[in-house]
């Protein structure tokens, strides 16, 4: 019985490192496949944040954009004009209008 044992022990120390890789393969299986948890989710998720992110900057960017374009109506009288005669297509008496549509 002494040689079993010792063959048993021989053999747990050579392949002591299965349980390891059957704990660290059951981590691994956990991390892609758990729903809660899921390192696929995750990277949809991060992917999803960065779309939004830059779609908040483009808005930011737009705002300012008109924000700038209304202070410059309110404080020039020019610009109002000319906004106003391109958008309800009036024109001045010595003007000529032309308007191009595009298909």
């Amino acid at each position: 019985m002494g040689t079993k044992l010792k063959k048993f022990n021989f053999w747990l120390r050579r392949k002591s490192h299965l349980p390891l890789l059957l704990v660290g393969s059951l981590v691994v299986m956990l991390l892609f496949f758990n729903e809660d948890v899921s390192m696929s989710l995750n990277m949809e998720y991060e992917k999803q944040i960065n779309q939004l992110t830059l779609e908040i900057q483009e808005c930011k960017d737009s705002a300012a954009f008109y924000r700038s374009q209304r202070e410059a109506l309110i404080h020039d009288s020019e610009d109002l004009e000319r906004l106003a005669r391109e958008r309800f297509h009036m024109q001045r008496p010595t003007e000529d209008i032309y308007i191009i549509k595009q298909n």
